[in-house]
């Protein structure tokens, strides 16, 4: 099955070049998408359509990744719904959607492949791939902004690729006369490594793969390419991608655990994961964009993972609860910011006001993900922020405790001020007259109603097979 997952994209890219039918083009987007939700469900659930066929070697399904998975499959699924819709009235995607196609089931396939390596150098070289896919997708729009977010991502993220890639041939030093880069290996092995070339492959892995994960002080590229991609695209960023990146550090994190290194990977992972949160605090009531604002709450949260992991234990599965949650309720906040773009034509909060008056559901999508991705109860990231409190509390980190809870005060406020101000305020202006009369398909709000039902449903009642699903990926550390 995973056969299936990694190479219909390719095949469908074979058949668009052949056939070049407009109407194909959102077709296999959603055939895809569909496909990937079975396989994912299926790998979650333990079922094997294909037992004769078996995967590369390089390819595996284990009990982290394949939560990894099952998020990324809902997101895309959801992405591909409200695509219908978005294509409908973005001209310029309609003119270029071979393209978009091209890239977009590209761009998914090289996630995958980077979530389902059991190779370091392998999720490395589709992390890779998901850079040359989603730098075409920011530029897509061509304008002055999106080419200069587009360069600024591909220049810093290759940076970043590149101090991972020396992180690798360090780990290699490390390994000995191991010669092997697979996973299953590496944590066999682990203890008998060198810890001083083990921990300085692990600062390069981690500012590298940190860049493209989003995590501060590397995240500048972060910002401009969410603002400037198609809102669908921004979705599949923030809620695939950033997931793809950090799922490649956890593995990494997994050696230095079993290595006695733990304790210094924890510092400078619970480092980037504070300086994440401090910069969103700094920034967020600084911007008079709101894409860009969603983008610097991603920063945030790509902060908490960090945190979460860095504390281990219950801190660490919060971190896989909190990703789930993030990953559902920001795809949300992205589609329902493409409604807004669509109904005013603008990117500035300041001159969107009264969505509430003249889009009622978009409106309430609008405030239903930022309580979702606030914390607010019953949002499952209530607990997962909840239980990362618990933790430092109970390890009597207590400076971290306070300091945690007052940046995500800030945060909160900064974000509340711009979302309340959009969806209740009265104020007339050129935009708001023109949001009047437009109408939006129904494939642009069910995705995100879905969406938030799973985010706010897991809040109140978690399924034990996700809690079982949760406690074995996190198991060792």
């Amino acid at each position: 099955m995973i056969n299936l997952i990694l190479l219909f994209p390719l095949i469908a890219c074979l058949i668009l070049f052949i056939f070049k039918n407009k109407f194909l083009n959102n077709l296999m987007i959603n055939i895809y998408a569909v496909m990937h939700f079975i396989v994912s469900l299926a790998f979650c659930m333990g079922w094997d359509f294909l037992p004769m066929i078996k995967p590369c070697k390089f390819f595996a399904v284990d009990d982290t990744n394949k939560i990894f998975l099952m998020v990324m499959s809902i997101v895309f699924l959801a992405v591909a719904v409200y695509n219908n819709g978005y294509l409908k009235n973005d001209s310029s995607l309609t003119r270029k959607l071979r393209h978009y196609t091209y890239m977009v089931l590209f761009f998914v396939f090289s996630m995958t492949g980077a979530i389902l390596s059991s190779n370091l150098g392998a999720a490395w070289v589709f992390i890779e791939g998901t850079t040359l896919a989603s730098a075409y997708l920011i530029y897509f729009h061509k304008t002055k902004h999106s080419i200069e977010a587009a360069w600024k991502y591909v220049f810093i993220c290759s940076i970043g690729i590149a101090l991972a890639f020396v992180g690798i041939i360090l780990l290699t030093i490390a390994t000995g006369n191991l010669n092997s880069l697979f996973y299953n290996q590496l944590y066999d092995n682990a203890a008998l490594f060198n810890q001083f070339w083990l921990k300085l492959s692990f600062v390069f892995i981690l500012f590298g793969i940190g860049t493209k994960m989003g995590l501060a002080p590397v995240h500048f590229w972060l910002p401009d390419a969410h603002a400037e991609a198609p809102s669908p695209i921004s979705a599949l960023l923030s809620a695939t991608l950033l997931n793809s990146a950090f799922l490649m550090i956890v593995n990494v994190f997994r050696v230095m655990v079993l290595a006695g290194c733990a304790d210094y990977a924890r510092i400078m992972l619970l480092v980037m994961g504070f300086i994440s949160l401090f910069v969103t605090a700094v920034f967020v009531y600084h911007i008079n964009n709101y894409k860009r604002m969603l983008a610097y709450s991603s920063i945030e949260n790509m902060g908490i993972l960090a945190i979460g992991t860095a504390l281990g234990g219950v801190g660490m599965l919060a971190a896989m609860i909190h990703l789930i949650g993030h990953s559902l309720i920001k795809a949300s906040f992205f589609l329902t910011s493409g409604n807004i773009l669509e109904l005013y034509g603008t990117k500035k909060i300041k001159s969107v006001t009264g969505i509430m008056k003249h889009d009622r559901k978009t409106g309430w999508l609008w405030v239903a993900s930022f309580l979702g991705i606030a914390a607010f109860p019953p949002s499952v990231l209530f607990i997962s922020e909840f239980l990362m409190v618990k933790t430092m509390f109970l390890k009597e980190h207590y400076v971290l405790c306070a300091l945690f809870l007052l940046l995500l005060t800030i945060i909160l406020f900064g974000l509340g001020k711009a979302v309340i101000k959009m969806a209740f305020s009265s104020g007339k202006n050129e935009h708001s007259a023109e949001a009047k009369n437009k109408k939006l398909s129904w494939t642009m709000y069910a995705p995100q109603i879905i969406m938030l039902i799973l985010a706010f449903v897991i809040g109140i009642y978690m399924p034990q097979g996700l809690i079982k699903m949760i406690i074995f990926a996190v198991k060792g550390f």
